[in-house]
């Protein structure tokens, strides 16, 4: 059985997000659900989020509940795809040499506003 310390040896992301209503940040980590906590500074929040990780993997253990592995990204390749109607092709096509940059980049610029 995989103990606390391969665990914590493991790359899981930690996501930062700026807390504007009561101030300082919230950090968590996607691939543990629940696993998260405030500080009053980055800096501190991610001291903070490795004694919230121990805390979660110590009781998913004592549990026996499996405990997800972070996510290889190297199993994504970048890319994919995708079929659009011509009229759509055509729109993308005009609005990405508007703006002078290839319809890849465009639609890459469009699909990281929306996510």
């Amino acid at each position: 059985m995989k103990d606390i310390e391969y665990y914590m040896s493991l790359p899981y992301r930690v996501e930062v997000v700026e807390d504007k209503e009561e101030g300082g940040w919230a950090l968590h980590c996607p691939e543990l659900p629940g696993c998260a906590t405030c500080a009053g500074s980055v800096e501190e929040g991610f001291r903070l989020i490795e004694d919230a990780k121990r805390s979660w993997l110590d009781a998913c253990i004592e549990d026996g509940r499996e405990i997800p592995e972070p996510i290889d990204l190297n199993a994504y390749s970048g890319q994919f795809k995708l079929r659009i109607p011509k009229s759509l092709h055509r729109r993308l096509a005009q609005r990405s040499s508007e703006e002078g940059v290839s319809m890849n980049q465009y639609c890459v610029y469009l699909l990281s506003r929306g996510v």
